[in-house]
């Protein structure tokens, strides 16, 4: 039995509980008859969650035949019969994100859950809204990548937009202001330009090496008859088509068997990234949701430029011109030779040929205990081979000397990818490899050299540390990435929403609109470490350098990349910011990694100006 004040307390409890209830059924009751007002849906289900999915999925039948007449593209591509489904499909990638931002009343709890999810009509308009700031973003993505020469992330982005644009009630309308101020119709536009980026792209054989019962063709790939920055494609090897391949700086591969004819190849660039859509799970939705759209100019005939002749068992292309390299000339100026080459080239040419017969028997005393490590990984990394024939040029940096480079393709068992790098080999006094690092991109190496302003030896201790920070990822170097870290590194993961100001371990945010994950670096090495073991491979792209140096704290900069990153089970874009101290170039000291999956529309991009320290 209760107490009186206990029954009385009880009571007040169930006459709030009955009157909030009764409250909430008379709102629902008026919204379900102002049908010229609201959109809505209900739900049951033995939990929230589920009677929740099942309001949404109701709302989402409602909004689809308030607007299903509104995506002429998908009517242009569907029968009449499959387009209300595909339009019903297509409005349920928007659940994920937008859709939750419904108003939503809980009209009975668990276990007999019933839930009531509605919208004005009006608000209908800003559903899309987000997703049509996305296309034009990709869009401009798109144009800044075709000028710096990376194919590989033109076609990405513009495909996605392209993607995204069929899953729009507006695509058929949407324009898109391009670099040169014309305004386009991005339905007919975007796929003008993927052919145009095809069309425009010519793939060479280079050179063909016979290794047993294979062979290895080396490839050209130029743009407007300048190398690629970067371009990815699969092959036909006679059989199936290859594994991806990434091609950079103009150079790309193809493994055949012995007997095919490797003076003609079959070549698909890639233009679909399904694999690299998971870092947007909005992006993915749409992409498995929809038919690719076929691009026949993806296609590619890849021949000799002249005529071939055999020079003992390989086979050499003979009769083509050396394409202008202003970016490769103006690098190669920058990295001046040293003269007494006799010490060190005679090492890395000992490695060279142990790579190539994969025979590495006695090549330990090439190295000092810690380069030999790192070889050891660089060998287990992926099947490496030679590409090409090196031009190895020695540059001096403080009181080191290193090798640029030797160029190797990875390719791994079980994933999809290949991957081309430039090895660069780090010579202790005594002339013995005690480090190598994959080297910059022609591009990215030329984007650092031009800062004239500074001195020789910061440009070179940048560069430096940026292959060094590179290949620690690749190479899963974890003691090297703890060590470079501040104790009191702040580190961040997120977007821009709110204004506000963050003081953390003495750097200061002072940008408005700031919304972010922040890490320790305790957190952040846990997480790195399991993501190494899970991860048959890593592979970081940079590109779009945007270097800032400290005014008046010496060798500090802010280093703003594009970086792409790949593993064998997760991919994604987005742009990386390092705040890093370089007084010191043996111990470089990162005050502040930040990381950004795409520019905040009112905020940009995280970058030196927004610290104080």
């Amino acid at each position: 039995a209760l107490s009186s004040a206990a029954s009385d307390v009880y009571k007040r409890q169930v006459l709030g509980i009955c009157y909030s209830t009764l409250v909430w059924a008379q709102s629902v009751e008026q919204i379900k008859a102002d049908r010229s007002t609201y959109l809505w849906g209900e739900g049951k289900g033995n939990t929230l969650k589920k009677a929740d999915s099942e309001a949404l999925s109701d709302l989402i039948n409602q909004i689809t035949t308030t607007i299903e007449s509104d995506f002429t593209l998908l009517q242009e591509e569907k029968s009449e019969s499959e387009y209300k489904e595909t339009v019903k499909s297509v409005i349920r990638t928007y659940s994920n994100a937008t859709l939750t931002n419904t108003e939503r009343i809980v009209i009975e709890n668990e276990p007999d859950a019933r839930v009531f999810r509605y919208m004005k009509r009006s608000e209908i308009d800003k559903i899309f809204k987000a997703r049509k700031n996305k296309i034009l973003e990709y869009l401009a993505n798109a144009e800044t990548a075709e000028e710096h020469l990376q194919i590989a992330d033109a076609l990405r982005y513009y495909y996605w937009s392209q993607t995204l644009l069929r899953s729009h009630p507006e695509g058929a309308t949407i324009r898109y202001r391009d670099k040169d101020g014309e305004e386009r119709l991005a339905a007919t536009w975007i796929p003008l330009k993927i052919n145009t980026l095809f069309s425009h792209l010519n793939i060479t054989v280079s050179r063909v090496v016979p290794e047993g019962n294979f062979q290895t063709v080396e490839l050209t790939i130029l743009y407007n008859q300048q190398p690629v920055r970067n371009f990815d494609y699969t092959y036909w090897d006679g059989r199936d088509w290859s594994n991806i391949v990434s091609a950079k700086d103009g150079r790309g591969i193809a493994e055949l068997p012995a007997l095919a004819d490797a003076t003609h190849l079959r070549v698909k660039g890639e233009y679909i990234f399904d694999g690299e859509a998971t870092v947007d799970a909005e992006l993915k939705d749409v992409i498995n949701r929809l038919d690719v759209v076929p691009f026949r100019s993806c296609y590619i005939e890849a021949y000799p430029t002249q005529q071939t002749s055999m020079v003992g068992q390989e086979t050499v292309v003979t009769g083509s011109e050396e394409q202008s390299q202003p970016q490769a000339e103006r690098v190669a100026s920058f990295f001046k030779s040293v003269s007494d080459s006799e010490r060190y080239l005679p090492v890395v040419k000992k490695v060279e040929k142990a790579i190539r017969e994969r025979n590495y028997e006695g090549l330990q005393s090439c190295f000092t205990p810690e380069g030999y490590s790192m070889f050891n990984r660089l060998i287990r990394y992926g099947r490496a081979r030679i590409v090409g024939t090196p031009d190895y040029r020695l540059v001096k940096c403080d009181d080191g000397i290193f090798c640029r480079s030797l160029p190797l393709s990875f390719h791994f068992e079980n994933n999809n990818r290949t991957f081309v790098e430039d090895v660069v080999f780090d010579f202790s006094k005594d002339a013995k490899i005690q480090g190598l690092s994959f080297g910059l991109s022609q591009a990215a190496l030329a984007d650092i050299v031009s800062k004239t302003g500074w001195s020789e030896r910061s440009r070179m201790i940048l560069i430096r540390f940026l292959e060094n920070y590179k290949t620690a990822y690749a190479l899963k170097r974890l003691d090297y990435i703890e060590s470079i870290f501040a104790e009191d590194a702040l580190i961040i993961v997120g977007t821009v929403l709110k204004k506000q100001t963050v003081t953390e371990r003495q750097v200061t945010i002072n940008r408005p609109y700031i919304r972010f994950t922040r890490q320790t670096k305790e957190q952040y090495i846990k997480r790195l470490r399991s993501t190494f073991a899970s991860n048959e491979f890593i592979n970081l792209r940079f590109a779009d350098n945007v270097i800032r140096k400290s005014a008046d704290k010496g060798e500090i900069y802010g280093v703003q990349i594009r970086q792409d990153y790949f593993s064998s089970n997760y991919g994604d874009s987005g742009y990386l910011f390092l705040m890093v101290d370089l007084n010191n170039p043996d111990k470089p000291i990162i005050h502040v990694r930040a990381w950004q999956p795409e520019k905040d529309p009112d905020f940009g991009l995280i970058d030196l100006p927004s610290f104080t320290f």
